[in-house]
């Protein structure tokens, strides 16, 4: 039997007609539900390898954001913080998950999910949120304007700008576009070893409408469900120092650092889901 048998259907939200995936076993009362938010430039696929290491006591679902994969915008619609978190909540009124649902973000896709966190339609819903390489847009604000406050801190601050270079870079007009098509596509396809086609220049969208935009995310407020935060310690892209402060706004706060890069969640699927799922590490024999 293939615990990693696909079922696939697809929701119309406002905005898009969303690829929706669900994998392991149906929803029941006794079987905890996993909603899995991909990154950019990947889609759903990013997280085979660790959904085959949670099929079998799982029901996992996963969708395609509306820039990638085989979701799709409809007409006038946007790439807004707001809209992105209106589709997580469509995606969840289409999935049965009747013990509630614990969220799972990657790169855009935990900025996502710690919006979702703080929407009030997440009350009841959302039991418990694991973030990996992907701040809360206000926190991360608010972070790095402190740190380039302080003389004793600001090396931190300098070096995050340094390390967030590339999205500046994306709001550039025509040149990412040539550099996704003329090679980036190709070099990322071989070492994630899955194609990605357009999403490399489908998902600029977020970066031009979220960032360096008049458009802010919503107002932040507490979070009282448990949220764990994954760090790799080699993230090019994101300072292991950001979680600092999450304590403040955060109720039941875990942070674990992993010695892995930014797709770390996909060069180590054991690792990965026995954080999501402990009871994994006492079936292996650990502690």
């Amino acid at each position: 039997m293939d615990v990693l048998r696909e079922r696939h259907r697809m929701i119309r939200t406002a905005g898009a007609d969303l690829a929706v995936f669900e994998f392991g076993r149906d929803p029941a009362p006794d079987v905890p539900t996993m909603l899995l938010l991909h990154g950019y430039p990947d889609d759903h696929r990013v997280f085979h390898p660790v959904l085959r290491e949670l099929a079998g006591t799982h029901h996992l679902v996963t969708f395609d954001s509306r820039n990638a994969g085989r979701s799709r915008p409809r007409e006038g619609a946007g790439f807004t913080l707001a809209e992105l978190v209106d589709d997580v909540f469509a995606v969840l009124a289409g999935v049965g998950a009747p013990g509630g649902v614990r969220l799972v973000g990657h790169d855009w896709g935990s900025i996502q999910a710690w919006a979702v966190t703080q929407d009030a339609r997440a009350d009841g819903r959302i039991i418990g949120y694991t973030s990996i390489s992907g701040p809360d847009l206000r926190h991360f604000s608010r972070w790095l304007r402190g740190r380039l406050r302080s003389p004793r801190l600001m090396y931190q601050g300098i070096g995050q700008m340094l390390r967030s270079s590339y999205i500046a870079a994306f709001q550039l007009p025509v040149l990412p576009e040539l550099l996704w098509t003329l090679g980036l596509t190709r070099r990322y396809e071989f070492a994630a070893r899955r194609n990605i086609g357009s999403d490399g220049v489908r998902g600029l969208a977020l970066y031009r409408t979220n960032m360096f935009s008049a458009v802010k995310p919503a107002p932040r407020r507490p979070v009282s469900i448990p949220v764990h935060v994954i760090v790799p310690l080699g993230d090019p892209f994101l300072s292991p120092r950001l979680v600092d402060g999450l304590e403040d706004w955060v109720e039941d706060l875990t942070v674990t650092t992993v010695p892995g890069g930014h797709w770390w969640i996909a060069s180590r699927p054991r690792a990965f889901a026995e954080l999501l799922d402990p009871a994994l590490r006492v079936a292996d024999g650990g502690a």
